[in-house]
């Protein structure tokens, strides 16, 4: 595919039922034990010494998400491996029933703060997410310089991911996420991964994720014994401004250079 220029919002893209995107085409549950780090010798000075991971939104695919990583253009990204996986095809009971690319089921849109949840489908793809960090720690990656981010439903699958991953990450970022699980998960956090840095970015427009939803995720933190960075956007809906990713390339390359 060609590259267009980038457009000022990633904005959701419609289907046959509702889904939450941020396409565009620019721009055991309590987990086992994460293999050690130990930094491996390497003869190829260009092998990967970060790793960011995007989760995309309901209804979305990883590949279409892949220009966001234009905007990250800074040195400290020279030696980064990016990964957009793409959601199983799986039935989604908000859509009545209907399947598409979905982290895990939901049950309502728009989403609220006390919107139901289904937390063992979340806790599912949290393993999942969680293979994939196991996979570049093996490789040689510190956990240090493991960033997740997701929009929408994969916001909230990367602060679910970040919070029961049993190491310290370099970071993880919620663009107008919510908290998918009740307090009762609070118990399950380790001390490792409430040193995880929280960047959460929510669009006072928002009316499909709304605001309240996002504006719930830092007393939750709280309650967990942890903070965020909680950065409100006014005039902003269902998308990811340009802002918002050229302030995301400054707080990873500010935590890559700190880890280096």
């Amino acid at each position: 595919m060609s590259l267009r220029p980038l457009p000022l919002f990633l904005r959701p893209v419609a289907v046959a039922a509702v889904t939450i995107t941020a396409v565009s085409l620019f721009v055991a549950v309590v987990h086992r034990q994460s293999p050690a780090y130990s930094p491996l010798p390497s003869s190829d000075p260009m092998a990967a010494r970060s790793f960011v991971l995007w989760l995309h939104g309901l209804g979305d695919s990883g590949p279409a998400n892949e220009p966001i990583r234009t905007f990250f253009s800074s040195p400290e990204f020279r030696l980064t491996k990016w990964s957009f996986p793409s959601a199983p095809q799986s039935p989604v009971s908000c859509n009545h029933g209907a399947v598409m690319p979905s982290w895990f089921d939901m049950y309502e849109i728009p989403v609220a703060a006390e919107s139901p949840k289904d937390e063992n489908s979340v806790l599912k793809a949290v393993q999942t997410v969680h293979a994939m960090i196991d996979k570049e720690i093996a490789n040689g990656v510190s956990p240090e310089s493991i960033f997740i981010c997701g929009f929408s439903q994969g916001g909230a699958l990367t602060l679910a991911s970040v919070l029961l991953y049993p190491r310290t990450l370099g970071g993880g970022a919620v663009f107008s996420g919510w908290v998918p699980f009740n307090s009762s998960i609070i118990v399950r956090i380790s001390p490792e991964a409430k040193k995880t840095p929280i960047l959460w970015s929510h669009g006072l427009a928002d009316r499909t994720v709304l605001f309240e939803a996002g504006q719930a995720g830092p007393p939750f933190l709280e309650q967990a014994g942890m903070s965020c960075e909680f950065k409100a956007y006014p005039n902003v809906g269902h998308s990811i401004t340009n802002e918002e990713l050229r302030y995301l390339e400054s707080w990873i390359g500010t935590r890559l250079k700190s880890s280096s």
